[in-house]
């Protein structure tokens, strides 16, 4: 069993390794499709309402903080379904209340890893609000007029590429801290220490592999969200699932 003391072997794994992780997880999609399928109707609908409330509320620039936002806690709102991917491993299915009540994760770990989130989103915010604001001296309040002056204006093009450039760097914190910490926390006894250090670990000596696995996420997701949200519907789920067969090949279980 893990410990506090003792960081878990972390393996090497293959480029194309992620591809099986997603096939995987369309797999596991199908055998838990219900509940899964509620899951995602449920996160789809609420992203679908904050969108909503920031379009009326004239700050159309915010959506892309939303967007960045949500991709950077999905790992967190996605615990259910990496118990549900753990339990069709030992051969049963997981119940919705189950997903959504999750028992066997420490509840004061978890706390710790979604602050340490919270604190990595509440700096790219404060970051996309800079260089939004070194940008522009006007307020696009409607989406037409942020993507007009991103698209059709030289300093809409620098804010543009500046914004990649340090929400990327911001992004690869973030998945490196997240992308095995948070389903480890769920199936080892470790503390938080130890998963985010772990998680580092996998992003360290797999760095190509994990790279296309963070592109492949956040493009699914992007293509989710340009669907008025519905793809999250099934998008979601399906990498909940995938992320949990990602944690199970990188991480050397303690009983192996």
């Amino acid at each position: 069993m893990a410990t506090g003391h003792k960081l878990p072997d972390v393996n090497e794994i293959s480029f194309s390794a992620p591809l099986g992780w997603l096939a995987g997880g369309l797999s596991d999609f199908q055998k838990v499709m219900g509940p899964a399928l509620v899951y995602g109707i449920g996160l789809a609908a609420v992203s679908a309402i904050f969108a909503l409330g920031i379009l009326f509320s004239g700050q159309a620039s915010w959506l892309m903080v939303f967007a960045g936002g949500f991709i950077f806690l999905a790992p967190m709102i996605a615990m259910g379904l990496y118990e549900a991917g753990r339990q069709l491993e030992q051969g049963k299915t997981a119940s919705l209340n189950e997903m959504l009540f999750v028992k066997t994760a420490s509840a004061r770990n978890l706390a710790y890893l979604g602050l340490a989130l919270l604190v990595v989103y509440f700096f790219w915010t404060r970051m996309a609000q800079l260089i939004y604001a070194l940008s522009t001296f006007t307020l696009h309040e409607t989406v037409p007029e942020f993507l007009t002056f991103m698209v059709a204006t030289p300093e809409g093009h620098a804010m543009a590429l500046t914004g990649t450039i340090v929400g990327a760097l911001i992004g690869v914190i973030a998945f490196s801290l997240v992308v095995v910490s948070a389903p480890m926390l769920l199936d080892q006894k470790s503390d938080v220490f130890i998963a985010t250090v772990t998680s580092v670990r996998t992003v360290a000596k797999n760095p190509g592999p994990m790279i296309l696995w963070a592109a492949m996420i956040a493009g699914l997701t992007a293509l989710g969200m340009a669907t008025a949200f519905l793809g999250l519907v099934i998008v979601f789920p399906v990498i909940g699932l995938a992320s949990w067969r990602a944690y199970r090949e990188l991480v050397v279980s303690p009983s192996e």
